[in-house]
């Protein structure tokens, strides 16, 4: 008897699994077996027959039964089958008793009840305490397929009765006959080998069923194989179900779940992923998850960033889920309030969505490939657009189920933030349509969050900030509140950006959700009430002025008035006691931790005062406010004017600057001068006389921010009325004789300082008077505002000459929003740092950089490195420098940050013309009339601060870049009341004061026209220039077109809400020139505003005014639709510029700045009609004028052409050259004959102004010259290769003598550039030699491309190569080691061109030109 050959299955049933088996039995015996008992059993329902299979079933101790009656178990199963199988072995008629016991179960089971009872558990007799094994017990089927002898044989059956039942509806007890029998397959202990006879393939009947059966029964058999099979036959069943797959797609789900839980040969697994993968796009979105888990399993180490790559481009979430789903998700996100969105979901999608993120969560969990592959895959995405939702969602996913991957997903992160690939919107939709699946791992998007916010790249930290806000908008309660904590650590941490981000991210959350943040309002009170303390008890001034700042905003906020938004609710709007104490304690303490330091308490005061001016107060605390300001700086700066400090002053005590006489002893003074000294004295450890150690001690520092503060209050309370302390505007000041006179020279630097000092406090008191007392009305306070404008111009004078001989000194501070109290001016001179060491100068000296009034010109920011002044030129500078040592002088300009800010309404002043002021008789009758009017020195005073605060605020952040490391805040300090307001407002008001300032305008041309007419119709005759009134007027006039050039750059008037105000603007300047004309269009205003100021090109005193009015004309030309009417009008009026002569100045030698030189040669060569002949008549006119000129003159044609100016005229003409014929176009064959003949012209003309410009480098062989030179004369190469060379390939035949002149010229230019090459290597100028390489490959490229263009038109014969000598720019030969030819050579050089074009003559063709270019071109210099 042959050996049954047994395989053990892969795993065994669980209980669970069991549950499974016999859902259908325990359904349908539920109710009729539930009133039967073990003990009452009727003779007539057991089965009663004398066949083989009953008796020996009876004999083994099972007892069939009929009906709906289960099978009886007397015994245990395991016993059950014992016995029978010892019953049927030990049988005399063994092995035939086998077929006859099958027989009986095959006549019994005919039968479709019985059928049934054996398919269903069977009933245990036994006891339980007797039972040796479980409970459960298996069917009559499941006991005799645990039989070896019998497994065979029944499978047989079961396979044979199977598709009775198939195409039947289930029975009305709800079994279902199909699945009861395939689950009596399901768990064998020991499966038969399939491939042993007498039994047939199982794989085969078991394919063959599915393949016959309805779709819900294929579901079930399918999803049953792996619990039939045996490990054997997966390879099999495998093939089979791959088949299967793509023959029926809608068993796809339960085919990839079986064979995931199969083992099968990678190729096969491979194979139906990529059929899967290549359908993922079209399946229904509940079959993903199974899909993509069966893709995840079966990812291998070799392919897995492949398979995972292809998934991440296939897989798009977002348009699983339907448009009007997503949309009622965000509705409702965004409705929610404090509701959690977790619970029911009522979106399906969203609900297989979540399940396929389980499914991907569980895999990068446990599989490290998986993970690693995904974030390769992401990294690996460099394109923005290719970014998705997913990938986002992703790397949150891995961040928070996997640590080790941490680091990796933020540099990942990190990286992708910074190129822009992820931005807001791509985060704000991965919350969108994941929010269900990101809230469940919202600790770890708020750990990444704060990561990021660590970070020192400001997009990172913003998009932290956006993973903050997004978090607490999507999530519920209790992640708000996780939320809200995080922001309140990053406030407390002391880092600047993170505070500033956090608090950002807190106001957003107020303004997008105010309910959720109201519930979580009380964790940020008393948080920032913490910190508020504990920042104005510290001791670094930097955490001291965040919480002087938190505290004043803090209290603005408190005792804000509500009365206009409480107006239908009487009573509310009313600050309540408990609040007003609040205010008052929290502005005390305020003032009580800062009384210690004056920088503190200005910061203080400035604080304050900008609350009361920004924020309508709470009348209850204005009151108190006022009150004890008021007390408060009387008692600390006010003293009777009879009443002369007396005391150890260093210098004798009077009362200065009064604007009435005092007859009495009424009047007030200013304690300026005590103040100073008595701090300065306390400091130096000295003693207190006794009547200032009775008075409290305050510094003089806070004189002007506490003032601020007083008018202010003033102000508010009685609506702009200040009678309450006009007083202030006229009152003298506690000073000494401040002009220097023949004592400076004898003072200490102590001394010297202290008036340094005194004259800067009194500066910034008298600013704060006009900032106060500016809009009064009344002409005598108007004529008092007019004189303090005075004293400061005065006062200013006076400085520089103090500043001149103390040259460490640091001014006392003026503004104080600083991190630091420790600001230094900023100093520049005009020499070179070497210079500066070598003339012995102090750190902190200045050196004059010209007039006074000057300030950095911002029109030019071209790089003008290679202009730099010769060798040469700078000993001679250094010469001057050191001849002029000791006539230093200082810019104010470089002392901004020092000065109070004057407000934007002092700038009203300029609509004064002439005040009378009345003075009055002891009867109060006028006696007298005097006439006040703004002078120029006010003037220019006004417009200088202007003109500053438009370059702030109007001009684009780029032309003002921030160096690297360089607090950007720095070029803020002393605009901080102007930055309050938006560049509109400001543009806004500087249109308000157009008309008088073309008032202005007028008045001062007027006075150069009258200057101009006496010196015989020159604007710049002999005794022109000479006095302070004309510099004064030219420095007005100057500032003037600045301030209307800032105006009108301004590109905010391309936005369409500022275009009324463009109109305004130019309806001002039009109407100066037309007026009465109303409604205009915007071409004609723009039109007569361009004629308008054109006008005063006449007028024009100096070069600085000249390129400021064609600036000025050039943005007022950008905003016509028709700009080329008036552009050949800048190109005249600049090139009347250049040809005027300008005063000279001392500070530069021509006169003439050379930026600014630079800037308006090229608006010339830009707007003119013909680059190539403006660039022909200043190289071929001006220059051989300037070269036969003397040392000192200057091209008589083109005055500002000095040997000084040179460089700048050269390298311009350079840049235009190249920029010229780099924007012509190439052409093509099949233009006109008389394009080509037209840009054959053009380039004959450019490589002339070519050769000119280059053979100039003979005589001005500067270090500049020679590397602008090496530079654009490579560029100039380039773009005749990509420019001029297509050209002549389809013009060398029918233009021959043309094409020769061309290359003829342009191989001279090249061989020039070529001995170039070798003067800057031999005097080994790095600078110049960074450009050789370049240079000769460029060089090189021609010799191949002409050679080319030979070649195309049949002329290769005559394009000969020889070797280039290496000479110097004189043309003399460079001796060197690789240098021993003979003179032969040279001869060489010469008679081949020759040769090459008689030969060139003879055959008709025109090569000969070419022969000595390219022999030019090609050296054998191994340099």
């Amino acid at each position: 008897m042959a050996l049954v050959k047994m395989v053990s299955k892969r795993r065994l049933p669980t209980s669970e699994d069991k549950e499974n088996l016999t859902e259908d039995a325990s359904k349908a015996r539920k109710q009729p077996l539930s009133k039967k008992t073990k003990k009452s059993h009727v003779h007539n329902e057991v089965e009663e027959n004398n066949s083989v299979f009953v008796k020996l079933l009876k004999t083994s101790g099972i007892t069939l039964r009929t009906g709906e009656n289960q099978n009886q178990l007397a015994v245990d199963q395991i016993i059950f089958q014992r016995k029978l199988f010892q019953t049927l072995r030990k049988h005399p008629s063994y092995p035939k008793i086998i077929e006859e016991f099958v027989s009986g179960l095959e006549s019994y089971i005919e039968d479709q009840n019985s059928f049934r009872n054996c398919l269903l558990s069977c009933e245990h007799l036994q006891d339980e305490e007797a039972s040796m094994g479980t409970s459960y017990c298996k069917s009559l089927i499941k006991l005799l397929l645990g039989i070896d002898i019998l497994q065979p044989a029944i499978i047989k059956i079961l396979f044979e009765k199977l598709p009775e039942f198939i195409f039947k509806n289930v029975n009305s007890d709800g079994l279902s006959m199909p699945r009861l029998i395939i689950n009596q397959l399901k768990w064998l202990d020991r499966v038969v080998d399939s491939k042993s006879p007498p039994l047939q393939d199982l794989t085969t009947k078991i394919m063959q069923l599915i393949s016959i059966a309805p779709v819900y029964l294929q579901h079930d058999f399918v999803t049953s194989l792996p619990e039939i099979l045996g490990d054997s036959q997966h390879a099999d069943v495998g093939k089979e179900l791959s088949d299967l797959l793509t023959e029926n797609t809608l068993l796809t789900v339960p085919i990839l779940d079986v064979l995931s839980s199969l083992q099968l040969e990678p190729k096969l697994l491979t194979k139906v992923r990529q059929l899967v993968m290549g359908k993922l796009s079209s399946v229904m979105l509940d079959d993903l998850p199974m899909i993509i888990k069966f893709i995840l399993h079966s990812i291998t180490a070799t392919d897995a960033l492949e398979v995972i790559s292809e998934l991440r481009e296939k897989l798009d979430l977002q348009h699983c889920i339907l448009p009007s789903l997503l949309q009622a998700s965000q509705s409702k996100v965004k409705n929610k309030g404090q509701k959690s969105s977790s619970g029911n979901q009522e979106n399906s999608g969203q609900d297989c969505v979540i399940l396929l993120f389980d499914v991907i969560k569980s895999a990068v969990r446990y599989e490290k490939i998986i993970s690693e592959a995904w974030i390769k895959a992401i990294e690996n995405t460099t394109s923005v657009s290719e970014h998705k939702v997913l990938d986002l969602a992703m790397l949150f996913i891995i961040y928070s189920t996997n640590t080790q991957t941490k680091k990796c997903i933020e540099r990942v992160l990190r990286n992708k933030i910074r190129s822009g690939c992820f931005q807001e919107q791509l985060l704000q939709s991965t919350f969108y349509i994941h929010y269900l699946v990101l809230k469940d791992i919202c600790p770890s998007i708020l750990s990444l969050a704060q990561s990021l916010l660590h970070s020192l790249d400001q997009s990172i930290i913003l998009f932290g900030s956006f993973l903050y806000k997004y978090a607490f908008n999507f999530f519920d309660t209790y992640c708000q509140q996780e939320v809200i904590g995080a922001l309140v650590t990053h406030i407390c941490s002391g880092n600047e950006a993170e505070v500033d981000t956090a608090l950002d991210v807190l106001l957003d959350l107020v303004v997008l959700n105010p309910s959720a943040m109201r519930l979580n309002a009380v964790f940020v009170k008393d948080d920032m009430h913490l910190v508020i303390r504990k920042q104005l008890s510290s001791t670094m001034f930097k955490y001291k002025l965040t919480g002087i700042i938190g505290a004043v905003t803090m209290a603005g906020i408190i005792a804000a008035d509500r009365s206009r938004s409480s107006s239908l609710t009487p009573g509310r709007g009313d600050l309540s006691s408990e609040q007003c104490t609040q205010v008052t304690s929290l502005l005390q303490l305020v003032h009580s931790c800062s009384e210690q330091s004056p920088q503190a308490s200005a910061l203080y005061y400035d604080e304050f005062a900008n609350l009361i001016q920004g924020r309508k107060l709470a009348p209850q605390v204005l009151e108190w406010a006022g009150q004890t300001i008021f007390n408060d700086f009387q008692d600390a700066f006010v003293v009777d004017i009879c009443v002369v400090p007396e005391g150890d002053y260093p210098f004798p005590v009077k009362a200065l600057y009064g604007l009435e006489d005092y007859d009495s002893c009424d009047g007030i003074a200013i304690n300026l001068l005590p103040l100073l000294f008595s701090r300065d004295f306390v400091k130096d450890g000295g003693r207190l006389t006794s009547q200032e150690s009775d008075q409290k001690l305050v510094s003089p520092l806070c004189l002007a921010p506490y003032f601020r503060l007083l008018r202010l209050c003033v102000d508010r309370q009685h609506n702009g009325n200040l009678e309450e302390i006009d007083g202030l505007l006229d009152c003298p000041i506690f000073l000494t004789d401040l002009e220097p006179g023949e004592r400076l020279e004898s003072m200490s630097v102590k001394e010297r300082s202290f008036i340094c000092s005194l004259i800067f406090l009194t500066l910034n008191w008298f600013r704060e008077v006009v900032n106060a007392f500016c809009r009064q009305t009344l002409p005598e306070m108007k004529v008092k505002v007019l004189t303090r404008l005075k004293h400061i111009v005065e006062l200013q004078q006076l400085l520089e000459k103090h500043l001149a001989v103390t040259p460490d000194y640091v001014p006392p501070l003026a503004n104080f929003d600083l991190e630091t109290s420790e600001v230094t001016p900023h100093t520049s001179t005009a020499v070179s740092a070497k210079i500066r060491i070598q003339g012995n100068l102090g750190g902190r000296k200045r050196k004059a950089d010209g007039n006074k009034t000057s300030s950095p010109d911002p029109l030019s920011k071209e790089d003008n490195s290679e202009c730099d002044p010769a060798p040469s030129d700078r000993s001679q500078l250094e010469k001057e420098f050191r001849g002029k040592e000791e006539k230093t002088s200082v810019s104010l300009q470089n002392y901004h940050a020092f000065f109070r800010e004057l407000d934007l309404e002092v700038f009203s002043i300029l609509h004064c013309g002439l005040v009378a002021k009345f003075i009055l008789d002891t009867e109060m009758h006028t006696e007298a009339t005097e006439v006040v009017q703004l002078q120029p020195p006010e003037l220019l005073f006004l417009l200088e601060d202007l003109a500053q605060k438009l370059e702030n605020m109007l001009t684009p952040s780029v032309t003002r870049r921030v160096p690297f490391l360089k607090s950007k805040g720095n070029r803020n300090i002393g605009f901080s009341h102007l930055h309050q307001r938006s560049a509109s407002e400001i543009a806004h008001s500087v249109v308000q004061l157009l008309s008088p300032m073309c008032n202005h305008l007028e008045n001062i041309h007027n006075y150069f026209q009258c200057l101009t007419a006496k010196n015989h119709d020159v604007v710049d005759g002999p005794g022109s220039t000479t006095g302070q009134e004309y510099d004064i007027m030219s420095s007005c006039y100057q500032r003037l077109l600045q301030i209307l050039h800032g105006l009108f750059a301004w590109n905010g008037f391309f936005q369409p809400e500022n275009t009324n105000l463009l109109y305004s603007a130019l309806e001002v300047l039009a109407n100066r020139l037309k007026p009465g004309e109303p409604d205009q269009a915007l071409e004609e205003l723009l039109s007569q505003s361009f004629h308008y100021l054109q006008n005063f090109h006449l007028s024009i005193p100096s070069f600085q005014c000249a390129l400021y009015l064609i600036r000025l004309l050039m943005v007022i030309l950008e905003k016509s639709t028709a700009p080329t009417q008036n552009k050949g009008k800048i190109a005249s009026l600049a090139r009347q510029f250049l040809f005027r002569v300008w005063p000279s100045e001392e500070k530069e030698k021509s006169g003439i700045p050379n930026d600014q030189l630079q800037a308006l040669l090229s608006i010339y060569l830009e707007h003119t009609d013909s680059v190539l002949k403006a660039i022909e008549e200043i190289a071929g006119v001006g220059v051989p004028e300037l070269i036969s000129s003397p040392k000192e003159a200057s091209s008589s044609t083109f005055p500002t052409l000095t040997r000084h100016t040179f460089v700048i005229f050269f390298h311009v003409m350079m840049a235009e050259l190249e920029k010229t014929v780099k924007g012509l176009q190439a052409g093509t064959a099949a233009d006109s004959e008389q394009i080509h003949e037209e840009k054959l012209l053009y380039w004959n003309m450019a490589v002339r102004d070519f050769s000119i410009l280059i053979n100039l480098i003979k005589v001005f062989d500067s270090r500049p010259v020679l590397h602008v030179c090496l530079k654009y004369g490579r560029l100039f190469v380039e773009a005749f290769l990509k420019q001029c060379m297509p050209l002549l390939d389809f013009s060398f035949r029918k233009h021959r003598e043309d094409v020769l002149s061309l290359l003829e010229t342009f191989q001279l230019n090249t061989r020039l550039l070529h001995h170039l090459c070798g003067h800057s290597k031999i005097h080994q100028d790095t600078k110049l030699t960074k450009h050789v390489p370049l240079l000769k490959k460029t060089l090189e490229l021609l010799v191949c491309r002409v050679k080319a263009m030979l070649i195309l038109n049949n002329c290769r014969e005559a394009f000969w190569l020889g070797n280039l000598k290496n000479r110097d720019l004189q043309g003399e030969e460079i001796i060197s080691q690789n240098s021993q030819e003979s003179t032969a050579d040279e001869s060489e050089d010469d008679t081949s061109s020759q040769v090459s074009k008689s030969k060139g003559t003879e055959d008709g063709e025109e090569d000969e030109a070419s022969d000595g270019e390219k022999e030019q071109e090609s050296d054998d210099d191994s340099d």
